[in-house]
């Protein structure tokens, strides 16, 4: 086998039944492609809800609770091992184009990131700056989601470059003057949106790899469909919400729930007792002060999202195939987190642990290699990317990783490589702070200082309604799982250095 090629192409936050493939309401024919022509993986799992954490366990091979950055507003530190070095040293070339989310939008002198102002402003340094930057040789950045204030970096040079001089007129205040009540229609020509400049930039790269004919890896890493819930004409009517199946919760389901899910569906809760660091408790805000038209149109819109993502997604693919890559580049799409736009009354993302947002989209294209066609039980983590990555590209895996190599179950070799995934979700240091553990039968929710928790039989209750915790019938489950839980955590333990000597 030849050195493979790693194209990584990610989305942001999207619901694992939003492929076209499995799902008549929504249309992805570039990815229903790569489903086609690879194996499809129902049970992959984020290691962390949010994007920091789980963007930083990607390019680690290490959990949320290993590598750091344990949260939104988190770093990852700079100087943390990440697979491109090994790439690197394997005599890869490594580039990330898009969102990256290393680090927060806030610098500090301790804590100092480049991914916050003023530099995320500053375009003359973007036009100087491409790297290196976490291992990666070449980066080509931004940071909003659709219309955020928080535009810049390198996508706002791009801008710039073709044409879009007016192109604060797309971003709300203080960088833009776009109307921040707006929702689904984006006036951005679609020529200027982002998963253009993704797909363009990510071919350029792809047309030097092939000229230098070098291997590479490289992570397209696409924005959307996180919200806010925009798309460019026509993408933003492309589908008619009356014809839409939107998700609703079922009276009484919370009832068995730790607390915060019911808080949840209140009115104005007070969720200040969590507080802890003063920041903002994020995905914990009332779901109900959205009506049901707009949950309605707001679904549209995310489907829009996905549909314009996947042409673009498309261009990147079709690139390939112009170049004679194709068969020796290895695909994999999948996303950071899923989202919820109505399951269990939950809009959005938080400390919920459903199927909703913690599994995921998980396709893997290597032809002739990786089965076509094929749908996979076998669970699957994004912790598990950087190790086997590393054993596609014949390279040792760094003893630190904590994930694990998948190689031989994409091959087709192997049923399983692992029989248990672990989210972690720790918002705050302790009033936030739980973990998941997730068998091919049953999920189990722990909370730190809480004699609560979940589980959830996802054979016989997929939609994860009747919370067993405190079921009488259910008593020895629960402790069976909480066994193989502790037995997880100690599985999944770091070894900084191997042993060397009998003492």
């Amino acid at each position: 086998m030849n050195k493979p090629n790693i194209l990584l192409i990610t989305s942001d936050q999207q619901h694992w039944n939003t492929l076209g493939a499995f799902n008549d309401e929504i249309s992805t024919p570039n990815l229903d492609r790569l489903i086609k022509e690879g194996t499809t993986f129902e049970r992959a799992y984020c290691p962390n809800p949010t994007c920091t954490p789980t963007r930083s366990s990607i390019i680690t091979g290490q959990y949320p609770s290993q590598h750091g950055a344990w949260t939104l507003g988190t770093k990852l530190d700079e100087e943390s091992h990440t697979l491109n070095e090994d790439l690197k040293a394997a005599g890869y070339q490594t580039s990330l184009i898009g969102k990256a989310h290393f680090q927060p939008l806030k610098s500090t002198e301790e804590y100092p990131s480049l991914e916050a102002d003023p530099v995320l402003h500053d375009l003359e340094f973007w036009k100087g700056f491409h790297g290196p930057f976490y291992g990666f040789d070449h980066v080509e950045l931004a940071r909003n989601h659709t219309n955020e204030q928080h535009v810049g970096q390198h996508y706002a040079i791009w801008l710039e470059e073709n044409g879009c001089t007016n192109w604060r007129d797309y971003f709300v205040p203080p960088t833009g003057n776009m109307d921040p009540d707006k929702w689904h229609t984006w006036d951005i020509p679609e020529e200027f949106h982002y998963s253009k400049w993704i797909a363009e930039q990510t071919n350029k790269r792809l047309e030097k790899h092939k000229t230098n004919d070098e291997p590479f890896f490289l992570w397209s890493s696409f924005f959307d469909p996180h919200p806010p819930y925009l798309a460019p004409e026509p993408w933003d009517t492309m589908y008619n919400p009356a014809d839409l199946t939107i998700p609703e919760m079922v009276p009484g389901e919370h009832e068995q729930n730790p607390p915060h899910f019911r808080k949840t569906q209140e009115d104005n809760p007070d969720f200040s007792y969590l507080q802890e660091t003063g920041m903002a408790i994020h995905g914990y805000l009332s779901h109900r002060n959205i009506s049901e038209y707009d949950r309605k149109q707001l679904v549209a819109t995310y489907y829009g999202m996905i549909s314009l993502m996947d042409k673009y997604i498309g261009k990147i693919v079709d690139k390939l195939d112009e170049l004679g890559l194709a068969d020796n580049t290895i695909i994999v799409f999948t996303t950071d987190h899923g989202h919820f736009f109505g399951q269990h009354g939950l809009q959005y993302k938080g400390g919920f642990h459903y199927e909703d947002l913690i599994k995921l989209p998980f396709i893997v294209r290597y032809p002739n290699h990786v089965p076509a066609g094929v749908t996979s039980k076998s669970i699957q983590s994004l912790v598990d990317l950087a190790p086997t990555f590393l054993s596609f590209a014949g390279t040792d895996i760094p003893i630190q990783m904590t994930g694990v190599d998948q190689k031989d179950v994409w091959l087709g070799n192997r049923d399983k490589a692992r029989d248990h995934a672990i989210c972690e979700f720790r918002h705050e240091p302790t009033t936030i702070h739980q973990k998941t553990l997730i068998t091919e039968r049953y999920k189990i929710t722990v909370y730190y200082n809480q004699s609560y928790g979940e589980i959830f039989d996802l054979q016989e209750d997929p939609n994860e309604l009747n919370n067993l915790w405190d079921s009488e019938a259910h008593q020895d489950v629960k402790q069976q799982l909480l066994l193989q839980y502790i037995w997880a955590e100690l599985g999944k333990e770091s070894i900084s250095m191997p042993r060397v000597s009998h003492a």
